[in-house]
């Protein structure tokens, strides 16, 4: 009978041992199939840019709800156009637009890579390794990984111009505009160059926030100057070929030059430059006022009233020193007269108007002056300096450069790139390409130091982590052997989106790398394994760098998220 009781007891205190254990169970599935989840959906982002990596990677075309079509094989792009619903696909999208503001380029390389990890995370969890234990392996990977990188880059010089421009047409030769970078990458290093300025002694790598440098590992700020892509302006006319595509010293407007007749100023030289927020015509009643002039005399006063005061206005503006007027557009009356025209052009004064809102600030920063609001604010000291003002002929169309601006003391210059095309689809893709052409160089002025590129430095990476995984112990070794392993997805896809046949190349490639040669890469021309250094495929290590950084962090990110609460 004591045995029954003893035995029935036993069972009630199992029972909610039993219960809590199938709870457990429950919401662990429940994890791995979160897990998993968004592990499928952020590989479904990865490899619908994977193609796109590399020197011969395949373009995408896109067709937006208005019906525009973009083409184009530039990461950012493709994915800041993409329709991402799910919020793991939507973290690999502003993975590539942080990689974008960091460093400009490898934009599609850490979203490749970030789904390279993933897959080997799939593999790992499958195992039944805890999600923690990989993000810690993962992390202390990472930061060998930098160690790696470190040691097989190289110092430049920023005097060095030919070095630059190597690594800009780096950047250059996986694009569309490809045949083009040995115009546009030098062009890019000088527009680079002609913007640094020193950088203030309190700045730090965190601080300079506009110019895509923040606290990803191995983003910090090595040189002594700073560049600000906002100085450098593209300016897009539609005609000629990309071979007209040219740097302006100066300042570049799209409008022309207005002259209200044959007479007008269209070249002034010397010239004193003011930015007008004012309209040079008669002012206007408010819409609810109206005028009624009953007899011919009235409307002669009211002309000879309307011409006293353009006069005046003319007067003054010539009064001030002003020569040339840029002045910005104005929605509620005509920014200038046909009368106010030929009062400017009899005082030898340049006119430019549609002067557009967002054009201000930087045509203030361009020329030194500063913008006028009414005409008794019109003073000397408000005005630009110039050396030449005229009006250029860009095929069928007009422009009016402004060259040899003289600032003052401590303002950064202001270049303008005018870039030329046969339709819309090539201006956007060359001004893309620049982009990452500029963005390039201005990693190698933050950071002076370059890497080959090809492969080279993933694969010399999965090496020497290869190696490193096997002097640890336990889970930490499996995982950072798996993190290496994930690394050659970048050599694997730029022989396989080549043609070549990526098994062997990859093979090779490692031979070559345990062997020592830590520039070898692929050549994609060649179609074999040789010295990246050697070939001029060169890039700038804040690349590679934040690259690895970034796409780890967010595959530790997802790793440690094991449910989706909907919120409204």
């Amino acid at each position: 009978m004591a045995q029954a009781n003893g035995g029935s007891a036993s069972t009630a205190a199992a029972a909610p041992a039993t219960g809590a254990s199938g709870r457990q169970a429950g919401a662990s599935e429940k994890s791995k199939d979160v897990r998993l989840n968004n592990i499928t959906a952020a590989k479904a982002v990865a490899d619908a840019v994977r193609t796109s990596l590399g020197p011969r990677g395949m373009d995408k075309m896109m067709q937006t709800a208005s019906g525009d079509v973009l083409i184009t094989n530039d990461g950012a792009t493709i994915l800041a156009k993409m329709t991402v619903e799910h919020p793991a696909a939507k973290m690999l999208v502003q993975l590539s637009q942080a990689q974008d503001s960091v460093a400009g380029d490898g934009t599609t390389s850490v979203v490749v890579l970030a789904g390279a990890l993933l897959q080997v995370c799939t593999g790992l969890l499958a195992k039944g390794i805890h999600p923690t234990s990989i993000s810690d392996a993962f992390a202390t990977a990472s930061r060998l990984a930098d160690d790696v990188l470190k040691g097989m880059s190289f110092s430049v010089e920023l005097e060095d111009r030919e070095t630059l421009i190597k690594a800009a047409s780096t950047s250059l030769n996986s694009k569309v505009v490809s045949q083009y970078a040995g115009l546009l990458a030098p062009m890019a290093v000088d527009a680079v160059l002609a913007v640094a300025v020193p950088r203030p002694p309190t700045s730090s790598a965190a601080e300079i926030g506009v110019n895509g440098v923040g606290s990803t590992p191995g983003t910090s700020i090595d040189g002594d100057l700073v560049v600000d892509l906002n100085n450098v302006r593209t300016v897009k006319k539609l005609g000629g070929t990309i071979d007209d595509t040219c740097l302006v010293d100066g300042l570049l407007l799209t409008q022309r030059a207005a002259t209200g007749g044959s007479a007008g100023v269209r070249r002034v030289a010397n010239a004193k430059v003011a930015l007008l927020q004012f309209c040079l015509s008669p002012p206007k009643t408010d819409v609810e006022n109206s005028v009624v002039v009953q007899d011919y005399a009235a409307m002669d006063r009211i002309l000879r009233e309307e011409r006293q005061y353009i006069l005046g206005l003319c007067k003054k503006i010539k009064a001030s020193g002003a020569n040339v007027l840029l002045i910005q557009k104005s929605i509620l009356r005509d920014a200038v007269t046909e009368l106010s025209l030929h009062f400017l052009a009899k005082l030898k004064i340049m006119v430019v108007t549609d002067i557009e809102r967002g054009e201000v600030e930087f045509v203030c920063k361009s020329l030194g002056c500063l913008p006028v609001a009414s005409i008794d604010q019109l003073k000397a000291d408000k005005l630009g300096k110039v050396d030449l003002v005229e009006e250029i002929s860009l095929g069928s169309d007009k422009a009016v450069r402004l060259s040899g601006v003289t600032l003052p003391a401590g303002v950064p210059r202001t270049v303008s790139l005018l870039v030329r095309g046969s339709n819309n689809l090539m201006l956007d893709e060359a001004e893309r390409s620049l982009h990452d052409a500029l963005c390039v160089v201005r990693s190698l002025v933050h950071r002076r130091f370059l890497i080959p590129g090809g492969g080279a430095p993933e694969t010399q990476v999965s090496v020497a982590l290869a190696k490193a995984s096997k002097a640890m112990s336990g889970m930490q070794a499996y995982c950072v052997k798996a993190y290496a392993e994930a690394l050659e997805v970048v050599p694997f896809t730029l022989s396989e989106n080549a043609g070549l046949n990526p098994i062997e190349i990859v093979t090779e490639l490692r031979r070559r790398h345990a062997a020592g040669e830590t520039t070898a890469g692929i050549n994609v021309r060649k179609g074999a394994v040789t010295d990246m250094a050697e070939e001029n495929v060169l890039m700038p290590l804040l690349v590679i760098s934040s690259a690895l950084g970034l796409a780890t962090e967010s595959v530790r990110m997802i790793l440690k998220i094991d449910d989706i609460v909907m919120v409204r």
